[in-house]
């Protein structure tokens, strides 16, 4: 029979005990385990009985295996007794020990700490507006442009802005040329800033044909070291001007790009698609801002077992993005020139929000104990089957598994939605308010120098 004996803050003692009955079977299969290893002469190695190997090394010969066999069973239902959810190992304590009798082991279990929750509606949160005005309709329009545009050969004037050029060049630092400086049939848009700062620039205004000095200084921080704040001078040639002809924003335009006949048509669309997704950022801002502030007035000691457990995923997730560029994290620590230890405090703070983000949410979730339907349930599911791209045809299979396999952790995910949808439809929602006084000293120093 497990008992809790002290508590303090989110570490929890309680004491269980093992009879001698369980203790006998954790040496039996201490002795099984073990006996192999052994050798007693007049016995082929792993066939001495058990008395006699405990005759001659001790009686408790077994007993520190036995230990480790027994104890982590009898530990699991102290858990399930006492109803405690640990978040680390426990610190193990062996109180009585004595042949024949229950042997009594206390644990320092690490639990999550209590949450003192706020009230959400005394916490304000200012109010995220989304407004689509006509510029950004224009903007869109134009990007739809940009991506219709045909290049066509430009033979009549020199480079500008914005223009395409093919060209060869060569560099030079002090009249030699120096390695990887070089290319030939070389693509570059004129003020994408691809090259060195000032390369670009000194092509505008040249012509097809024209060889061209181009005289630059390689930034301090170049990745090339050797290269790193030395003057140069490319030596260019323009081979081709290239530009990008838009298309007209009429009626072809509509009919070519949408399935609409109407430029006015694909303008009123456009403005309805903006102004579908500035609400559905809206909404996930205003939901981000109220968990932000929220969670900024509850009060809890998160654990640093958590922080760190929060540091390794982050970590690991960083790990997963480098690893699709064909980077591991070590050697990115080198490139930037920074310990894995240095790397690890610089994401502490936002690992401590992520944790105390999470406990937060938890607090709420069981302070309201959400009720998770079956046709909830099903609908998580179906969205995590999509996710993962599982056809009509294995649907059911799907969900009858999740359910055998993970309906708690899935149901956990129900309910932290919930949380989160609590707090955001509680939090009281201001709006914007313009500061009256800053805009009466701006009148009064517009007046003032105007006088």
């Amino acid at each position: 029979m497990a008992k809790i004996v002290n508590k303090e803050k989110n570490i929890v003692t309680i004491e269980f005990e093992i009879t001698p009955e369980k203790f006998e079977e954790g040496v039996q299969e201490a002795y099984l385990k073990n006996r192999k290893n052994i050798n007693i002469p007049g016995f082929r190695k792993g066939k001495a009985p058990r008395k006699l190997i405990e005759s001659r090394y001790g009686k408790g010969v077994f007993y520190e295996d036995a230990l480790d066999i027994a104890i982590p069973p009898a530990y699991e239902e102290a858990l399930e007794e006492t109803q405690l959810d640990p978040i680390n190992q426990p610190k193990l304590d062996i109180k009585e020990f004595e042949e024949g009798k229950n042997i009594v082991i206390t644990a320092d279990v690490e639990v999550k700490p209590e949450v003192k929750l706020a009230n959400p509606k005394e916490v304000e949160v200012e109010k995220a507006n989304s407004e689509v005005d006509d510029k950004q309709v224009e903007n869109s329009l134009k990007e739809m442009q940009e991506k219709n545009a045909r290049i066509v050969n430009v033979e009549d004037r020199p480079v500008k802005e914005g223009d395409t050029v093919t060209i060869d060049y060569k560099g030079y630092i002090d009249e030699e040329e120096f390695e990887g400086g070089s290319a030939q049939n070389q693509s570059l848009e004129i003020g994408s800033k691809q090259f060195i700062p000032g390369f670009e620039e000194q092509l505008i205004g040249k012509n097809t044909g024209e060889d061209i000095d181009v005289k630059v200084t390689f930034p301090e921080n170049y990745n090339a070291e050797e290269l790193a704040g030395k003057e140069a001078t490319f030596k260019v040639k323009i081979h081709e001007i290239k530009e990008k002809e838009l298309p007209e924003l009429d009626n072809e335009f509509a009919k070519d790009v949408s399935e609409f006949d109407t430029i006015d048509e694909l303008r009123n669309n456009t403005k309805e698609n903006l102004i579908k997704k500035a609400k559905d950022s809206e909404i996930i801002t205003n939901q981000n801002n109220a968990i932000t502030e929220f969670v900024s007035k509850c009060e809890v000691e998160v654990p640093e077992v958590l922080v760190d457990r929060e540091i390794e995923n982050q970590l690991n997730g960083f790990r997963q993005q480098l690893s699709q560029q064909g980077i591991n994290l070590e050697d990115y620590t080198k490139m930037i020139g920074q310990e894995m230890d240095d790397l690890k405090e610089n994401i502490r703070p936002q690992a401590e929000t992520s944790a105390k983000t999470e406990l937060v949410i938890e607090a709420v979730a069981n302070e309201h104990d959400f009720e998770v339907t079956e046709q909830e349930l099903e609908e998580e599911l179906k969205k995590l089957a999509d996710s993962y791209g599982i056809g009509e045809d294995k649907l059911d299979d799907f969900i009858k598994k999740m359910k055998e396999d993970s309906k708690e952790y899935i149901e956990d995910s129900v309910k932290r939605r919930k949380a989160i949808e609590f707090i955001s439809e509680n939090v009281k929602m201001i709006e914007k308010i313009e500061n009256k006084e800053t805009e009466e000293e701006k009148t009064q120093v517009s007046e003032s120098v105007e006088e």
